[in-house]
């Protein structure tokens, strides 16, 4: 099994230099739950470097309140730097651990090619993709009443819809390998009735573009107690030839390779008995 999107400091946190010391217990806890190898990836909008070239997007947006929620939000959250982060994980491969250098990378609407731009040049091995916000609208930053209200002015089917199409523009920007918790948007609990549409389109998404898709337990610790994808969704990618991934999400040691066995139990039900490692960007398959 692989745990391939792990972070290293929770939301609300300062960012602080990874130590082998940390890493190394990263990997203690997955190998404990029968992780063999597991990826950093670190929330791009994290870095300082990020913040110069990406910072501000959301003044496209018209709602003020969304605005400013998410420019609070960002600079909470900006200040670490890429260069000691890719030097830390990189001394940890260099030490033996069995770890893979990456990144979690949003979506910004227009703005792809400057993620490539900024991205050029470092030795990731692989790079995940996600929607955490729509336009402003941070939509998993649950607590933040600006945030929690939006749920209740838009319908779900416009929700599912402005989400789906986000997804699709990263995928089509093939900036990214990996489609991170492909049906996020179902967090709070809410769905379409009859949720096929939205799943046709993710799932091509990701075949058409040569992506794998995550499966994820961070489902579980969110309101709609769920893994992502959801089996009618891992079904389809399944069936539409998308490799899988697996993950945790975790954002501390404790929910590192949180709930491998049940996932590897959606794995199995769902007709995969690969998983897609990555060195380099490039993928191999290994055994669940």
């Amino acid at each position: 099994m692989l745990d391939y999107h792990l972070h290293l400091w929770p939301h609300g946190t300062p960012a602080s230099q990874p130590t082998l010391d940390e890493l190394a217990a990263y990997c203690e806890a997955a190998a404990a739950a029968g992780v063999g190898e597991i990826a950093l990836t670190e929330h791009l909008f994290r870095f300082r470097q990020a913040d110069a070239v990406l910072a501000g997007f959301w003044d496209d947006d018209a709602n003020l309140g969304l605005r400013a929620s998410l420019a609070a939000y960002w600079k909470e959250h900006a200040h670490a730097d890429l260069d000691v982060y890719v030097d830390a994980v990189l001394e940890a491969k260099a030490a033996g651990l069995p770890v893979v250098l990456g990144l979690e990378v949003d979506h910004y609407a227009g703005r792809m090619d400057r993620v490539a731009a900024l991205l050029d040049g470092y030795p990731f091995d692989v790079l995940l993709g996600s929607v955490h916000w729509l336009g402003a609208w941070g939509f998993d930053q649950l607590g933040d009443p600006v945030v929690d209200a939006e749920w209740d002015n838009r319908s779900t089917e416009s929700v599912w819809d402005a989400y789906t199409e986000a997804l699709e523009e990263l995928a089509a920007s093939r900036v990214c390998d990996v489609l991170a918790h492909p049906d996020l948007i179902k967090l709070r609990g809410r769905r379409p009735a009859v949720p096929d549409e939205w799943y046709d389109r993710m799932a091509e998404a990701a075949a058409s573009t040569g992506m794998a898709a995550e499966v994820s337990s961070a489902g579980w610790r969110k309101p709609m107690a769920e893994a992502y994808p959801a089996p009618a969704l891992l079904g389809r990618f399944r069936k539409a030839g998308v490799p899988a991934t697996t993950a945790s999400d975790s954002h501390g040691l404790g929910d590192v390779a949180s709930r491998s066995t049940d996932v590897r139990t959606l794995l199995a039900d769902a007709g995969y008995d690969t998983l897609t490692a990555f060195r380099h960007r490039r993928a191999e398959q290994v055994p669940v």
